[in-house]
């Protein structure tokens, strides 16, 4: 018997003197489709067969696994039949919290047909994890076997996964429930198989001693039926089943800290309970945000998918929620990628771009921190809640290196009261907003532009929303040196100063108002000289440390187009460039020009083609009147979102052009769902009808909507601008599209402009 540790009063064993039973692992080595489940500060990834990885290395530092707060609760979970893996019939995770999968059995030995045995295995998130595997006989004869669930959690830090090295780690623990901590050697000769008394409820324990004191644990309770024995990490179950019997076995996973549940959400007692608790609580979500659809079912089921992975990436930030950036690398909260989704779907749910503006102004920055990149008024990039946060060996408590956040957070701040009237938020946030504005001046005192440059020893070399390390190249395909000023992030400050000066001007803030006016107009005037490259005829990707022009072509531009920072005519050359077929592949706008030496189609950053890019563009073209070209990128991407699995827009996809007989090509690891991925395709439905809100001024302008020609009809209903909601009805004929209002509970003013 192994020696037993005691920490606050519960008995553990180091789980390496565990071993788990040969014959218990099975491990794929060749990639498969991963099935990805989500709620709120919770994810689990598995393979098709809902298992997670194996007993081997390679199973070990595989991505899957069961994760809260930045730790794998989870790193492996193997279904067995008399130690062989089942047949698999189906899988899905389309409702995005459930995992269901049916399969059979294959031949065991002489005793057991191929196919006699009928397996359906459920898992639901909601505060844990939870499954009920539900086991039938369809044979004319009893049958006898043996089923197992191998279970095993490292707790490694999700940056460990990703590919960090860590060059110390804590201690893994197993827990030794009370009622097995004998061992029965007349069942098994292996000194680590227990043997479970009749009316014993069991509990397994995986449990790990962090560096930094914390103890974490895998609380897995079963239900139904209770194991018989377990070996090692492996819950064992000895059945006979007569012809036509079913039978049911599950438990409960709780991830733990220190004793206390990590997840936020309340963890209910069964599968059902917990399966009711995630529709109720998605029904009244969906209750209360707009409701659009179409006459056509194509369109539908890329909306209703993007309504729910809405639902899915809301997650629990202290007293509110925000958009989660992406499962799985990037489930947490980011400023820029958070800000950016919130403004996509105001126009489906207002409430989500208010909790994200306060939970982004309770971490704005305080003081000057290299480590964390932070600086007072500054808006983070990122927060990390793992053990190589907390032990201090990444920045991300949280990390401040995004050059763009800040502004867009003032974007966010002046639209969301746009939509909404909102004048308590507007008034909470205001000195956040003022805070914000100073760190911009200060950063552009000495350039007048403002610019990013890594100081962190662990930070990002690159902190636009382009942030990989290969990607700001000039057109030989040269990485920039020195401080980089983006274009695009001088777009938002232009668009920032422009909207805040309204805002203070009702404010009775005239002297803010003059200043960032005059300001804004200067930035314009500087801008349109210094980034504008006569002989491409198109503007530079960003000034290098010099001060010289980036001047590979790229897309970044076209999130200027919407903002006013171009004079008329540079914003048309940007607009006719970006739809050249160096840019546009037929799907997308690539985020490189495909001739450029720097070029790959299957580059993060330097070749493939972005949605939320995209639809910024998109956005940008209708504010200048190019409707058909707008509509021309919206069909790309509607029909490069339906070919994907439940018609759901990915992170990214590869560059390569589109052709009459092939489908877009998959990015190997992007994220999905992605949050402005997801939010692309209702920022598609805002060009589409081209709604402008001034709930303050109690009216709501619908300027020249123009449904794509796959659409006859669309309806938004239960639309809210401030006070009001309103049910508006959008019909096309021929090349013209009407609107109408079906319904209105409040006064607000309805223009239509043709």
């Amino acid at each position: 018997m192994s020696e037993i540790i005691e920490i606050d009063g519960k008995k553990f064993v180091p789980a390496e003197e565990l071993p788990i039973p040969e014959w218990a692992s099975v491990l794929n080595e060749r990639p498969q489709p991963i099935l990805t489940l989500k709620d709120d500060d919770l994810f689990l990834l598995t393979d098709t067969f809902g298992n997670i990885g194996g007993s081997s290395d390679e199973g070990r530092s595989s991505g899957l696994g069961l994760f809260c707060h930045d730790t794998r609760f989870l790193n492996r979970l193997e279904f067995q039949i008399d130690g062989r893996p089942p047949i698999l019939l189906s899988s899905t995770a389309e409702k995005g919290f459930v995992l269901s999968v049916l399969c059979t059995n294959p031949r065991i030995d002489d005793r057991i047909p191929a196919e006699t045995i009928g397996i359906k295995r459920e898992l639901v998130l909601n505060g844990g994890l939870f499954e009920e595997i539900e086991i039938a006989n369809y044979s004319t004869e009893p049958i006898e076997f043996e089923l197992s669930l191998s279970f095993d959690a490292d707790f490694i830090d999700l940056f460990e996964v990703r590919g960090f090295d860590r060059s110390q780690r804590g201690t893994l623990l197993r827990h030794l429930p009370v009622e097995m901590t004998k061992p029965v050697e007349e069942v098994e000769s292996d000194p680590d198989s227990f043997e479970a008394p009749e009316t014993a409820q069991v509990e397994l324990t995986l449990a790990y001693q962090g560096l930094d004191g914390s103890v974490l644990e895998s609380r897995i309770d079963f239900v139904h039926h209770q194991p018989h024995f377990l070996k090692g990490y492996t819950a064992l179950w000895r059945l006979k089943l007569q012809p036509h019997e079913t039978q049911k076995f599950g438990y409960r996973l709780q991830p733990l800290s220190n004793g206390r549940p990590v997840s936020r959400v309340s963890t209910p007692m069964t599968l059902s309970q917990a399966k009711a608790a995630e529709l109720s609580e998605e029904q009244h979500w969906r209750q209360q945000v707009t409701q659009i659809r179409s006459d056509k079912n194509t369109f539908n089921r890329v909306i209703e998918r993007a309504e729910q992975d809405v639902y899915l990436l809301r997650q629990t930030f202290g007293r509110n929620k925000a958009l989660s950036a992406g499962v799985p690398w990037f489930s947490t909260l980011f400023g820029r990628d958070s800000i950016i989704a919130a403004s996509q779907t105001l126009l489906l749910d207002p409430q989500i771009a208010k909790e994200t503006l306060a939970i982004l102004a309770h971490y704005q920055g305080k003081a000057d921190d290299e480590w964390r990149e932070e600086q007072p008024g500054k808006i983070l990039h990122e927060i990390r809640f793992g053990e190589m946060a907390r032990c201090q060996e990444i920045p991300h408590t949280p990390y401040y290196g995004t050059v763009d956040a800040t502004p867009l957070w003032l974007m966010l701040y002046a639209e969301y009261f746009s939509w909404t009237a909102d004048y308590e938020t507007l008034d909470r946030l205001w000195n956040s907003a003022l805070a914000a504005m100073d760190w911009i001046d200060r950063n552009m005192r000495e350039t007048g532009y403002l610019a990013y440059h890594r100081t962190s020893k662990r930070g990002l070399d690159n902190q636009g929303w382009k942030d990989s390390g290969n990607c700001i190249v000039d057109r030989k395909g040269r990485l920039a040196q020195g401080a980089i000023t983006l274009c695009e992030v001088q777009g938002y400050v232009y668009s920032a100063k422009v909207r805040l000066s309204h805002i203070a001007r009702m404010k009775k803030r005239i002297d803010l108002a003059d200043r960032w006016d005059e300001e804004a107009r200067d930035l314009k005037v500087r801008f349109n000289r210094d980034f504008w490259m006569e002989d491409q005829d198109f503007c530079a990707l960003a000034l290098d440390g010099d001060g010289n022009p980036v001047d590979s072509i790229t897309s970044n531009p076209g999130h200027c187009l919407s903002l006013g920072i171009f004079t008329p005519e540079k914003a048309y050359s940007v607009a006719e460039r970006l739809r050249a077929p160096d840019m546009f592949n037929g799907w997308g706008i690539r985020t490189l020009s495909s001739l450029s030496p720097a070029y790959n189609p299957m580059g993060y950053h330097v070749g493939s083609v972005w949605p939320h890019d995209n639809a910024l563009i998109a956005i940008g073209l209708r504010s200048l009147g190019l409707i058909d070209q707008a509509l021309e990128l919206c069909k790309g991407l509607l029909d490069m979102t339906r070919y994907q699995p439940y018609q759901r827009p990915p992170e990214l996809f590869c560059g390569y052009d589109r052709t009459d007989d092939n489908e877009p090509v998959q990015y190997p690891v992007a994220c999905t769902p992605q949050a402005w991925a997801t939010g692309s395709i209702f920022q598609l439905v805002h060009m589409i009808v081209n709604l402008v809100p001034d709930a303050p001024g109690n009216c709501l302008r619908v300027i020249d909507p123009a449904l794509p020609e796959s659409i006859n009809s669309l309806s938004l209903q239960n639309l809210r601008v401030g006070p009001t909601l309103l049910d508006l009805e959008f019909e096309r004929s021929g090349s013209s599209t009407s609107c109408r209002v079906s319904k209105k509970r409040g006064n607000l003013r309805v223009v239509i402009e043709a």
